[in-house]
């Protein structure tokens, strides 16, 4: 009996059983980090856009709001995010990497790329490419 599921006709669980598979993957490789494979998004997205207020941030992740502000408690108490009120619209909270922050990121990138190489490994670069090309396109047209 084959321990993977096969319904080759749904696309909903191929790509669930693909993204449990690309998850526990890139947690296996950011596990010296302390971080897992989400925590290690929001602060690589952070990272590129100090500043980003958490509904942007939210519809960026495809997240709701709710589910965001869950995964970013653990990083604000362990001082890796600061959240503050943003000054145009006081009511808007920001994010941004705290200086342990920044430090944590660096020291992660080095897991994370040795995730995308594995990954990059087993399927190839170029196909790599065309994979996140045609998933983003998926989740932007939602």
């Amino acid at each position: 009996m084959s321990d993977h599921l096969n319904v080759p006709f749904c696309n909903s669980l191929a790509l669930r059983q693909a993204a449990r598979a690309v998850s526990s993957m890139y947690d296996r490789h950011l596990a010296p980090s302390g971080l897992t494979n989400s925590q290690f998004s929001i602060l690589t997205a952070v990272h590129h856009q100090p500043g980003v207020d958490m509904v942007t941030l939210a519809e960026q992740m495809v997240m709701d709001r709710t589910s965001l502000v869950r995964a970013i408690q653990p990083l604000t108490r362990d001082g890796y995010l600061q959240q503050q009120p943003d000054p145009a619209s006081p009511r808007k909270l920001v994010l941004s990497l705290t200086a342990t922050g920044q430090a944590k990121y660096q020291e992660a990138h080095v897991y994370w790329s040795a995730a995308q190489a594995e990954f990059e490994a087993g399927i190839g670069a170029p196909q790599a490419a065309t994979l996140r090309r045609q998933l983003a396109g998926v989740s932007q047209n939602r």
